[in-house]
């Protein structure tokens, strides 16, 4: 085993937006990780099976398809992989998935390369997190029951569309857009 194996653990990042994927490679190679990228679900796979990662950064949104498959995919592999799931469409559904499936922790977008190394390296809960005084919004209610109509049909838009009795352009359309913040 080499110097460089012991001081920098491997992180593989997947994540379809290439910038990114750049900005925070190299974010994260400052912080001694060694960085493998990788810009949809098969690559990435592959990567994690060519060289198992200690540490993995995964989009929840990899193109068309979920990085929730990653996750899985990862922690069959290995299940000590450290994995945090990050997103830009964050909802409940989705956080308690990719904690059940082995993810240590779900960060939204946007997230600073700190952020994420905190997140990787801790392994806890915190019951000191404060507990919001005020009701989800409407909106956000919508959103959330999208979201998780969604996950119970194992992600599939035409299923979730007729179990909502809503068309799945309609559902397509909702689920394109950000979620509302709170």
């Amino acid at each position: 085993m080499t110097t460089t194996e012991i001081d920098n653990p491997r992180l593989l990042l997947v994540d379809d937006d290439v910038t990114f994927c750049t900005v925070l490679k190299s974010a994260l190679e400052k912080r001694n990780y060694e960085v493998i990228v990788a810009n949809d679900v098969s690559s990435g796979i592959l990567l994690a099976e060519q060289n198992l990662p200690e540490y993995a950064v995964i989009d929840l949104r990899i193109g068309y398809e979920s990085g929730l498959e990653m996750v899985k995919a990862l922690i069959a592999l290995d299940d000590n992989t450290q994995i945090v799931m990050l997103t830009g469409f964050a909802s409940i559904a989705t956080a308690v998935e990719a904690i059940k499936l082995g993810a240590v922790h779900y960060l939204t977008k946007p997230a600073n390369a700190d952020e994420i190394v905190n997140a990787l390296n801790k392994n806890d809960g915190d019951s000191s997190v404060a507990i919001s005084e005020n009701p989800l919004s409407v909106k956000r209610l919508e959103w959330e029951h999208l979201q998780k109509v969604l996950m119970q049909h194992d992600g599939n838009i035409s299923a979730a569309a007729r179990a909502l009795n809503m068309h799945r352009r309609t559902l397509q359309r909702k689920l394109e857009k950000k979620p509302v913040r709170e």
